[in-house]
């Protein structure tokens, strides 16, 4: 027998936006239920197998020392992750836990009508009707769908993370976010990686100075980049796997597959809650992140928007505003969203690049630098990690800062000034003429800025 409950607002996977709209809203007295259906996925994709759990080894590779053994200095660093994913875990649980109007539901859900689910469990199935449906179940690893891309040597960004050893040799497949971040850290764990691109180069978006900072800092950890690559399959003869590709044949002990991610949504039965996706099947939504149902939303990954965690937060907040009645929050009014992409050191950018401003017949001014030679900034000198370079692109008529790209130590953090910065109308000559700890990476500004050109 199928059990049955009503609630006013369902969730659907408890990612970063999903389970901060059910304890905010559950906070304010609404009656809320969230279904997980992985109990290795409380929290959501980004605290167990993505972004805090990558970085913690990126931390740990960084650390490591010549003469570390690298069999046992990867297992330290994989024990010592998943002690701060557990804890991570529950204090996730923790936070659920303490809000009565939030009821957790563990099993794999599907739509059987109009904002209505059925979760299967175990042993029990429950038939779920809300008032309010938000799907934030995220996105899984994608397969490439080339011959061998399940061999016994193969693995995604999840299984990576589980090697029992470091591979001597590492070839990855694809050239983005992922790969790079992957590239740098397993370099530093001890193996010989090879990066698989397809095109002429890696991060194409980026100015051809920042690029080349990225590939300069990655051969000096003894990365390889193969470029114009078209990997046609993966053999795998029982001992050795080898990426096939359009350019030279790669021989690894390891391959991983960073070719993207796909929603997470093929046991939802999307079409019997009347929600549509688009060609790749993501949810789609609007500016509000309403999907073609009545009353029911998409936040977070599996609505095919940026796949970022901050992006999913704020998600959250269209959501919620709507849900409360506040309103006035949509999806066109973010500005100067920053990212990082976590190599060593990191890359991190926030709006326009050099080429993109001049394309579009902006006047600009542009500061770029070396790492190394900015006198003004000392802090990466104290580290020891002076790869890198620091660029600000500044509309010439108005002095504002149009975007930046750092590539340096503490890049993740500087950016997010760059950032408010851009977001406020803070100009240009304020940045540079700014007071700022010392030592600290953010006082490149100071340096980079006052020699525009």
């Amino acid at each position: 027998m199928t059990a049955r409950l009503q609630t006013d607002v369902l969730v659907l996977g408890w990612g970063k936006g999903g389970k901060t709209l059910a304890r905010s809203l559950g906070r304010s007295g609404r009656r809320v239920v969230l279904v997980e259906r992985d109990d290795a996925m409380v929290g959501g994709t980004c605290i167990n197998v993505a972004c805090v759990p990558t970085k913690a080894l990126v931390h740990q590779a960084e650390q490591r020392r010549p003469h570390d053994d690298a069999d046992a200095y990867l297992a330290r660093a994989i024990a010592t992750r998943d002690g701060l994913v557990e804890r991570l875990r529950e204090a996730n649980r923790q936070l659920l836990a303490t809000v009565d109007a939030v009821t957790l539901v563990r099993g794999a859900a599907r739509f059987v009508g109009e904002r209505a689910v059925r979760v299967t469990g175990r042993d029990e199935s429950l038939e779920i009707r809300a008032e309010h449906v938000v799907i934030g179940t995220g996105t899984v690893p994608r397969r490439p769908g080339i011959p061998g891309d399940d061999g016994p040597r193969t693995h995604d960004s999840t299984s990576l993370q589980a090697l029992e050893g470091v591979p001597a040799r590492l070839a990855i497949v694809g050239a983005g976010a992922v790969a790079l971040e992957f590239a740098s850290m397993f370099a530093r764990f001890g193996s010989a990686v090879t990066v698989i691109a397809r095109g002429p180069a890696i991060l194409p978006a980026e100015d051809d100075d920042v690029r080349e900072s990225v590939e300069a800092t990655l051969a000096d950890a003894g990365v390889r980049i193969l470029t114009r690559a078209e990997t046609e399959r993966i053999d795998d003869d029982g001992t050795v796997a080898t990426v096939v590709t359009s350019a030279d044949p790669v021989h690894a002990d390891a391959v991983l597959l960073a070719t993207g991610r796909s929603p997470a949504t093929a046991e939802l039965d999307l079409a019997a809650g009347g929600v549509d996706v688009d060609e790749r099947g993501f949810v789609v939504v609007d500016e509000l992140l309403r999907t073609s149902a009545e009353r029911v939303w998409a936040v977070g990954d599996v609505n095919g928007g940026q796949q970022l965690t901050p992006i999913s937060l704020d998600d959250h907040r269209i959501v919620a505003a709507q849900l409360t009645g506040a309103g006035g929050r949509r999806r066109d009014d973010r500005v100067a969203v920053p990212t990082t992409i976590f190599t060593t050191p990191p890359l991190a950018r926030v709006g326009l690049t050099e080429r993109e401003a001049r394309e579009r017949g902006i006047a600009v001014r542009v500061g770029a630098k070396a790492v190394a030679g900015i006198a003004a900034m000392p802090r990466p000198k104290a580290v020891g990690e002076t790869h890198g370079i620091v660029k600000l692109v500044v509309d010439a008529e108005t002095d504002l800062v149009l975007g930046a790209a750092l590539h340096c130590v503490d890049a993740q953090e500087v950016v997010n000034l760059v950032a408010l910065a851009m977001r406020a109308g803070v100009t240009a000559s304020d940045l540079r003429d700014g007071i700022w700890t010392h030592p600290s990476s953010t006082e490149a500004l100071n340096e980079v800025l006052a020699e525009l050109r």
